[in-house]
C-alpha cells in the first residue's frame, strides 16, 4: 500500500505508530535521529514521512528535517507530529509545506485518517508526474515536404491567437509535437505545458487529476488545470475523456473556474486547451459518447495531423533526426543513413506513423554495429526470413495474372510507391525511375494513377478515367 518513514526519539512511540500502520496493510522504516532519516531518505524515498517536531540527540530538529526534505523531495508528503504542539509550531510547520501536523497524545483513528488523505495524495502526486512526462519532444517540427510545410504553415497561425485547437490524425502521427509547437511559440510559452491522457485513469481519478482535491477547506492536492494556469493543458485522445467529466470540463471552458473535488470555493484559472483526437468525434457524438456541445468548444480551430504515409518524403529526415536524438539522449551510435536504406524506409507501411519510425530507428541503433551507415538490410522485412536470394515472392492472387495484367499491376504499384516516396514530384519521381517527365505522364494516366492534393498519389475512379477520355476526345 506504501512506504512510510517514522522519525520520533522515543522508540515506544515510533514502534507504536509502526504497529498500527502495519496492521493497516503500510510498510514502516523507523529513525531515532536526524542522521538515521537522513540515512534512510538517501537509501529510498518513502511515500509518506512522519516525522516527531522533537528530536533529542539529534544536528536537527524535525523542522530542519521538513525543510531539506520539501527542498529536495517536493513530492513526498510529511505529516508532523508533536507533543509540545502549539499553534505557533503548526503554522511554521505548515509554512514550511507540511500536509498535516497532529499532536501528542493522539487519536488513532484521527491518525489513520490523516496518513489515508496524505498517502493519496502522494499518489496522485506520482501520478501526475507520470502523466507529465514526455517523450522528448519539445516541439520541433521537423521535415520539409509540401504537406508537412502546409502543416507547419496552419500551426503558425495558430499561434498567433489565444483560441483552443483540436487536432486530428491518426495515432504516432505527431500530434503532441504539433501541440507543443503551438506552445512553444505563443505568448505562454515561459508558463507550463500541461498534458493528460483521457485513456489514463478511470473517472474519479479523472476528477482529481483534472480539478485536484480539497478536504476541511484546505488545498490537499493542485490538479492539471491549476497547474497549467497561465500556460496550456493539452488533452490527448479527448474521445475517452469520461462523460460526467466533459460536463465539467465544458463548463471550464465557458466560465474558466472549477471547484475542486470535496470543496465549494471556485478556483480561477487562465488555460488555453489544445485537444487531440485519432477517433471521429461526430460518430462518437452521434453514439452519446461526446458532448456536442464540448466538441463545438473544442473545436474553435481545427487542424489534421497527415500520416506518415502522407508525407514519405520527409522520412529520411525524420530517421536522422531521431539518430541524432538517441545518440544525445541514450548514447547510441551516431550513424548516417544510407541511400539504399533512406529508399527502403519511404517504400515501406507505417501503421504507426512516427512513433513507429522512432521505434525502427532506436531498435536498428541498439542491435546493429557502432560505426558505418545503416544499410536496407538491417532494417525490418516483411519477406520470409528463411528467403536469402533475389527471388521475388508473389502472392497467390498476383501468381494466377497473365503476365500483360501483372506486370500492369507492378507498374501502377511501383509508381504509386515512388510518386508517395517523392511527395508528389513528378520531376524528382522522373529523373530516380529513369523515365522522361512527358513520358512518366503519359504512363501514368494509362494505368490510372492520379496525383492528390496534399502531393501524393492514388488510383483513379472509374468516373475519373471517363471524364479524362472525354477531355482527350473533345480537344480532338
Amino acid at each position: 500500500m506504501g512506504d512510510i518513514l517514522i522519525v520520533d526519539d522515543e522508540r515506544d512511540i515510533r514502534e507504536l505508530i509502526a504497529d498500527i500502520l502495519e496492521d493497516e496493510g503500510y510498510t514502516t522504516r523507523l529513525a531515532g535521529t536526524s542522521d538515521e532519516c537522513v540515512a534512510q531518505l538517501g537509501t529510498q524515498l518513502p511515500s509518506l514521512m512522519i516525522l516527531d517536531i522533537w528530536l533529542k540527540d539529534s544536528q536537527m530538529d524535525g523542522i530542519d528535517i521538513l525543510t531539506k526534505v520539501k527542498r529536495e523531495s517536493p513530492e513526498v508528503p510529511v505529516v508532523i507530529i508533536s507533543g509540545h504542539g502549539n499553534i505557533e509550531i503548526a503554522v511554521a510547520a505548515i509554512k514550511q509545506g507540511a500536509y498535516d501536523f497532529i499532536e501528542k497524545p493522539f487519536n488513532i483513528d484521527q491518525l489513520l485518517v490523516v496518513i489515508r488523505r496524505a498517502m493519496e495524495t502522494s499518489r496522485l502526486r506520482r501520478e501526475n508526474t507520470e502523466l507529465r512526462r514526455t517523450d522528448f519532444s519539445t516541439g520541433e517540427m521537423i521535415g520539409s515536404s509540401a504537406t508537412f510545410k502546409g502543416l507547419k504553415s496552419q500551426l503558425e497561425k495558430v499561434t498567433k491567437s489565444n483560441g483552443r485547437v483540436l487536432l486530428r490524425g491518426p495515432s504516432g502521427s505527431g500530434k503532441e509535437t504539433a501541440a507543443r509547437f503551438i506552445h512553444s511559440h505563443s505568448l505562454r510559452a515561459s508558463n507550463p505545458f500541461v498534458t493528460l491522457n483521457c485513456a489514463s485513469a478511470s473517472a474519479e481519478r479523472m476528477e482529481r487529476l483534472l480539478f485536484g482535491s480539497e478536504a476541511n477547506g484546505q488545498k490537499v492536492e493542485a490538479g492539471l488545470l491549476e497547474q497549467a494556469d497561465h500556460g496550456t493543458l493539452y488533452l490527448d485522445e479527448v474521445a475517452d475523456l469520461p462523460l460526467d467529466t466533459q460536463a465539467r470540463m465544458l463548463r471550464v471552458l465557458l466560465e474558466q473556474q472549477f471547484q475542486r473535488v470535496g470543496g465549494t470555493s471556485q478556483v480561477n484559472v487562465d488555460v488555453r486547451v489544445i485537444s487531440a483526437t485519432s477517433r471521429d468525434l461526430e460518430g462518437e457524438i452521434a453514439a452519446g459518447r461526446f458532448r456536442e456541445e464540448l466538441y463545438h468548444r473544442l473545436n474553435v480551430v481545427p487542424v489534421d495531423v497527415p500520416s506518415l504515409g502522407e508525407r514519405r518524403a520527409d522520412i529520411p529526415e525524420l530517421a536522422q533526426h531521431f539518430i541524432a536524438e538517441f545518440h544525445k539522449t541514450d548514447g547510441l551510435p551516431n550513424r548516417e543513413l544510407s541511400e539504399d536504406a533512406a529508399a527502403y524506409l519511404q517504400t515501406m507501411l507505417w501503421p504507426g506513423n512516427i512513433r513507429q519510425l522512432r521505434n525502427v530507428i532506436e531498435r536498428v541503433l541498439i542491435l546493429g554495429p557502432d560505426a558505418g551507415a545503416i544499410q536496407s538490410s538491417e532494417l525490418p522485412s516483411d519477406t520470409p526470413a528463411d528467403t536469402n536470394d533475389s527471388r521475388v515472392v508473389l502472392s497467390g492472387a498476383v501468381a494466377q495474372l497473365p503476365l500483360r495484367e501483372a506486370r500492369e499491376l507492378f507498374e501502377r504499384e511501383y509508381l504509386l510507391t515512388q510518386i508517395n516516396r517523392f511527395g508528389g514530384n513528378i520531376s524528382r519521381t522522373a529523373s530516380f525511375v529513369g523515365m522522361e517527365r512527358s513520358a512518366l505522364h503519359r504512363k501514368l494516366k494509362s494505368l490510372n494513377v492520379v496525383t492528390t492534393a496534399r502531393g501524393g498519389s492514388r488510383i483513379a475512379t472509374v468516373e475519373e478515367s471517363e471524364d479524362e477520355t472525354r477531355q482527350g476526345s473533345a480537344a480532338e
